[in-house]
This record gives structure tokens, sequence and C-alpha cells, in this order.
């Protein structure tokens, strides 16, 4: 296996359904402008209240990464 290296960025997905959609969100949007994605990682799940403290959104905050092709 050859030596690689990989970036890492964040991502915030939203949903009106799900956490889990949300995510598929943020991933299937970073996949229609980056290559090679890699690893996605939750690392927090939160909602989006209204005033009546219904849930308006679901969020889901994550770490992907991508093969890093350099300059």
């Amino acid at each position: 296996m050859s030596d690689s290296v990989y970036k890492v960025i964040e991502l915030i997905g939203t949903s009106g359904e799900s956490w889990e959609k949300a995510a598929a969100n943020a991933v299937e949007q970073a996949a229609k402008t980056l290559r090679d994605l890699r690893v996605a990682e939750v690392v927090k799940l939160d909602m989006q209240l209204d005033a009546k403290g219904e849930v308006e959104a679901y969020r889901a905050k994550l770490n992907v990464s991508f093969k890093f092709e350099g300059a």
C-alpha cells in the first residue's frame, strides 16, 4: 500500500425526517464536488426547534475525509 494523505472537513446536514437522512444529505451533497470520499464520522446530533418547541429539523454534524491530491 502506498503512502496517502487525507483531508478532513466538517459538514452539517439537515433533514425534516431524521438524523440518518440529515447525515446522508451531507454526504450526498459533498460527493457532488469531492472525489475519493473515504469516511464520514457523525460527531454530533441536534435538532432545530420552532417557537412551540416542536422539531423543525434534525441536524447531523460530520467529519468527512477524502484523499488529498495536493498541488
